[in-house]
């Protein structure tokens, strides 16, 4: 199993910035495509932005030019970028690893609370 471990998150201000960290096992990110998903109350859970393989990174609309996914292969770690945060960006943000439409495994997830 594709051992997934998020931290970063926390409260902050609109207009703030936080980062999200996610670390794995090493090779991970030459086997699966990576991804951040986030979940709000009441709400589906919902793709964020993703990076392939090759290093192509796509984003939901709602974020893009806001936030930028990376990812660190000597550390293991993926990363989510997060500026100009706006209270609606509140929720549980999880990364994944994910191959042809299946995800491999999931992590547990990290609150970002955003105040207004």
């Amino acid at each position: 199993q594709v051992l997934l471990v998020e931290s970063g998150g926390g409260l902050v201000q609109a207009g703030g910035s936080l980062r999200l960290s996610c670390t794995t096992s090493r090779g991970i990110f030459s086997l699966y495509n990576m991804a951040w998903y986030r979940q709000a109350p009441g709400k589906p859970r919902e793709l964020v932005a993703s990076i392939q393989r090759d290093g192509d990174q796509s984003y939901a609309a709602s974020v893009k030019g806001r936030f930028t996914i990376s990812r660190d292969r000597a550390k293991n770690t993926m990363y989510l970028q997060m500026n100009s945060l706006k209270p609606e960006d509140t929720a549980v943000y999880y990364c994944t690893a994910f191959m042809w439409g299946m995800h491999a495994s999931w992590g547990q997830g990290t609150q970002v609370t955003v105040a207004s």
